[in-house]
């Protein structure tokens, strides 16, 4: 197996330190909604994660929360709400919406408030050793005290100092020295420390959680590419600074980046879709499909278009389960070749869009091999054991979808009988449909049909607020309703 190291720039045979592989990647600042540049990222990294127990590792992963920083505490002041409040309520949300996707549970989710104790003890021992000096309550290390500095990202100290354009401090010895540690402002959460009240800065978290939780050197250590530098970078300095040079990461991995349009898809930027947002359209197996159908370390624009076509291959895949298999000639799926010619495209630094082209060429041998009469049933469970090792369902569909198109007998139908059946009975019906295993994706789409067509003939008596008032009722319910001159498509995830 091998990984393409950030480190060294090359791909590299993949030898971890032990039985059990150590995994870090850095999580998300909990001041909102996860967005579907997170999901990007945790998606490559939970396909890795299951590539590597399919192979036979046993894998312990860490995945911080950084609970406490200047966003957390703006965006709370903002709303009016406590830090702990936001925080712990997009935290729950963001477990949600990983689960939602498929993407399984890190065995360990620290955060940065309850690892204070041991971020103090780094930075203690950094101060000790010359890396790190207090100024004003802080404390900031000095990467002067370093000849390596920039490793990861293969620049030198003058060209970051040159690209960050950061202007010396009145307590900074140098320019680009980061801080650690931060001294209390009036008004914010702080804890004791030996330079008084403050909290930690950003970076150093992450080596405290992977120093506590996985030890000295970690076989992996993942994150966006945009985590680089200084975040990475710095948790490099801290680290191998703090435990007398031993290598912090043997395998530095770094997903591309999301984009929407010409840029990145950032909560500072404001141009997000929310995971809630893409799973009310797409299934977490297109989702899924989508983003691995591009390798980890490219990057990806968010294209509607790209969505609907994942939504087409994860149907082919799910009928390809569903369909019947012959009872009469057996053996002639080549299980063994198949599995094989898998593991060579993931043993190649995890080459999914390969790993996805497969079991869409085992569909096509499945249909060819169902008309000649063979069994494919052997087949058929490869591809929901490669299918998962990829995270993906693969059960029934997770949307239901339709067309309205007007008939005679619509255009004659009366407007306000209609209208009073939508209201007093079909949305009641249509919600508790959705969420129930009990009634079938049939009736469901009677009744969505019926409030579709009530909408139509309410636009058509010029009656707009109330057909609008149809309109958002069922995009409450997280259905996607597009209108166009041959009819009304709509579709709804169960």
């Amino acid at each position: 197996m091998k990984i393409t190291n950030t480190l060294s720039g090359q791909k590299e045979e993949f030898i971890p330190q032990g039985d059990e592989v150590k995994m870090y990647v850095c999580g998300i600042t909990p001041q909102s909604e996860a967005h579907i540049g997170h999901a990007m990222s945790y998606i490559n990294f939970d396909a890795i994660r299951r590539y590597l127990k399919f192979r036979g590792y046993k894998v312990k992963s860490v995945q911080n929360f950084t609970d406490i920083d200047d966003k957390i505490i703006n965006k709370a002041t903002v709303l009016g709400v406590s830090i702990t409040e936001l925080a712990e309520k997009n935290m729950a949300e963001f477990m949600k919406d990983m689960d939602s996707l498929n993407v399984s549970r890190m065995d360990i989710y620290p955060r940065a408030t309850q690892e204070v104790p041991k971020i103090i003890e780094i930075v203690q021992g950094l101060v000790d050793k010359g890396f790190a000096y207090p100024a004003g309550g802080s404390v900031y290390f000095r990467v002067t005290k370093l000849e390596d500095y920039g490793k990861l990202a293969h620049r030198t100290l003058d060209q970051m100092m040159a690209g960050a354009r950061i202007e010396p401090g009145d307590e900074k010895e140098n320019p680009m020295d980061f801080v650690m540690w931060k001294a209390a402002k009036p008004g914010e959460p702080s804890w004791g420390s030996p330079w008084g009240q403050g909290r930690p800065g950003w970076h150093i978290e992450c080596s405290a959680m992977s120093l506590k939780y996985l030890g000295e050197t970690l076989d992996i250590h993942g994150g966006g590419q945009d985590l680089i530098f200084p975040h990475h970078e710095n948790e490099i300095a801290q680290s191998e600074s703090f435990t007398g040079k031993k290598p912090f990461v043997k395998y530095w991995m770094h997903n591309g980046l999301l984009r929407l349009g010409e840029e990145k898809m950032s909560k500072s930027l404001g141009n997000i879709i929310s995971v809630k947002q893409a799973l009310a359209k797409y299934s977490s197996d297109a989702i899924r499909i989508f983003i691995l159908g591009s390798h980890y370390r490219n990057p990806l624009t968010y294209i509607p278009e790209a969505l609907e076509a994942a939504e087409k291959g994860a149907d082919r895949l799910r009928q390809a389960l569903e369909s019947s298999t012959s009872d009469g000639k057996k053996g002639e799926f080549d299980s063994t070749s198949y599995r094989l010619r898998f593991i060579e495209v993931m043993d190649d630094d995890f080459n999914t869009p390969q790993a996805l082209a497969l079991l869409f060429d085992m569909i096509r041998e499945f249909n060819r091999l169902r008309d000649e009469g063979y069994d494919i049933s052997s087949g058929q469970e490869l591809l929901k054991e490669l299918g998962g090792v990829l995270g993906l369902n693969l059960s029934k569909s997770e949307m239901i979808s339709g067309v309205f198109k007007p008939t005679p007998d619509i255009l004659s139908a009366s407007i306000s009988e209609a209208r009073t059946a939508t209201l007093e009975n079909l949305f009641p019906e249509i919600e508790s449909g959705l969420h129930s295993a009990n009634v079938s994706d049939d009736e469901i789409k009677k009744h969505i049909s019926r409030a579709i067509t009530t909408r139509y003939l309410l636009r058509k008596d010029r009656q707009y607020k109330q057909a609008d008032d149809i309109r958002k009722r069922l995009e409450a319910m997280g259905m996607v309703i597009e209108d166009s001159a041959n009819g009304t498509a709509w579709k709804v995830k169960r």
